[in-house]
């Protein structure tokens, strides 16, 4: 074809030529019309899903409250950046410079002199419940 556009290059044209020839030809579906339709799933049969009335699942692991997951992660918050493993007079005094509330140091003080591996560790240690492994 001699009205190529000389901003791109043969090449950039040929294939910019390629990608919108489904648009010039008109009639004939592209190929991302294919994918317009939602293909029904069989959980879906007899629910609506844009009526909005399905209950709504608790976002916790198995073998953990949600009360847990929030004590977790507020612990987590209080103790980023400390280096594993450390013992728990460490991770009490990392948390009381990061400005922990006096009543989450104060447990962490009490926790048993030996080194802790990761958050799992001490939230474990501190008796805030556990995931239980899927596998």
């Amino acid at each position: 074809m001699t009205d190529k556009s000389s901003k791109h290059g043969p090449k950039l044209d040929d294939q910019m030529e390629h990608e919108t020839e489904g648009l010039v030809r008109g009639g004939h579906p592209t190929h991302a019309e294919e994918f317009k339709e939602t293909e029904p799933v069989s959980t879906d049969t007899g629910r609506d899903p844009t009526a909005g009335t399905t209950p709504r699942e608790e976002g916790t692991p198995p073998g953990m409250t949600p009360d847990d997951v929030e004590e977790r992660a507020a612990f987590a918050r209080m103790i980023v950046g400390v280096h594993y493993p450390a013992s728990g007079r460490e991770i009490a005094e990392h948390a009381a410079a990061q400005g922990a509330p006096d009543g989450a140091v104060a447990a962490l003080r009490n926790l048993p002199n030996r080194q802790y591996e990761n958050l799992a560790d001490v939230t474990s240690e501190l008796g805030i419940g556990q995931e239980n492994r899927r596998f």
